[in-house]
């Protein structure tokens, strides 16, 4: 007899999460990425309870996180999604870049089921782990009728991949949905919705992805970061430009502000081809008006989400 029971999918890359220390009280001297997703899996009895099917797609730090990573994730994603059975995702991450990760996923995958990852700030060894927490409620996540999106669960929250941001260096509660809020909150394995679940955001036709996600890192876009302070030079922009870089973020203070030898470089820069978007540094609100600017605004992206647009802009046009 066939098993009906939904599937959740759980794809492990790594990260703090499946870290390990030599004492069950360093919480900051371990070394990521030890322990395979099945190991995680196992170490939560609670887990036993729900249909799992396990993968590793890679086991790295998330400061490490790379393109060809994510080109292997999103097929991975894609290609669970497919399944009729498949509840849901599970992605377990490291918490450095997790918000890159989600912001790349959402505009790759047409994902009209939850893809929900999680990661934690403390060690699998730590007497604090809050890794196991953060699997159960992603698990449920994952398996909330009408659920869909991608999104990251951690600490009881739950945030859309375009909201989500790290934003303490240390704490377990280290991520928020700035203005936007949270999408919802999970209490004791429930799941508590607190507004819509994020709308389809893929750039992308599943049946592209294949193609339009080069095999090679050598082969993605260029895109840089350059930042506006005090005292700020025309130089990084410059040496960027020179070498050959198709896109430049800014990273911009206030509400879109740049320093004017900053601003100047990057006007001289797009009107060479060069894509340009301007960010705030600042974690909440977004880059209001300004609409006399010759150079465009990320709106409420923020630097490391607006260079995921204009690497997935470029590869759109070249796909």
């Amino acid at each position: 007899m066939q098993n009906k029971t939904p599937v959740v999918v759980v794809l492990g890359t790594g990260g703090t999460i499946a870290g390990t220390s030599s004492s069950a009280s360093d919480n900051v001297g371990y070394t990521a990425a030890q322990l395979g997703a099945v190991d995680l899996v196992r170490a939560i009895p609670a887990l036993s309870a729900f249909n799992l099917d396990v993968e590793q797609v890679a086991q790295i730090d998330s400061k490490d996180m790379s393109f060809s990573v994510w080109r292997a994730l999103a097929l991975r994603c894609a290609h669970h999604l497919a399944r009729a059975e498949v509840a849901g995702i599970v992605i377990t991450h490291g918490t450095d870049t997790l918000e890159e990760t989600a912001y790349f996923l959402h505009r790759i995958l047409n994902a009209n089921k939850p893809v929900v990852l999680t990661a934690a700030m403390r060690p699998a060894t730590s007497i604090q782990a809050d890794g196991p927490p953060n699997m159960l409620d992603a698990v449920a996540v994952a398996l909330t009728p009408g659920a869909r999106g991608v999104m990251a669960v951690l600490a009881g929250t739950v945030h859309g991949a375009v909201d989500v941001r790290k934003v303490h260096t240390y704490q377990l509660d280290a991520f928020t949905s700035g203005d936007s809020g949270a999408l919802a909150r999970v209490e004791e394995g429930a799941v508590r919705q607190l507004r819509e679940w994020p709308a389809n955001g893929a750039m992308f036709d599943t049946d592209q992805l294949p193609r339009a996600l080069p095999e090679q890192e050598a082969q993605w876009p260029q895109v840089h970061i350059v930042s506006s302070h005090a005292g700020a030079t025309a130089l990084p922009v410059h040496a960027l430009v020179a070498a050959g870089v198709q896109g430049l973020v800014v990273s911009a203070t206030g509400n879109g502000t740049l320093h004017h030898a900053v601003e100047a470089a990057l006007i001289q820069a797009q009107s060479t081809g060069v894509k340009v978007l301007r960010a705030t540094r600042c974690n909440d609100g977004q880059i209001v008006g300004s609409g006399d600017s010759p150079l465009p605004s990320a709106g409420a992206l923020n630097a490391v989400k607006a260079r995921i647009e204009l690497v997935l802009q470029a590869l759109l046009i070249t796909r």
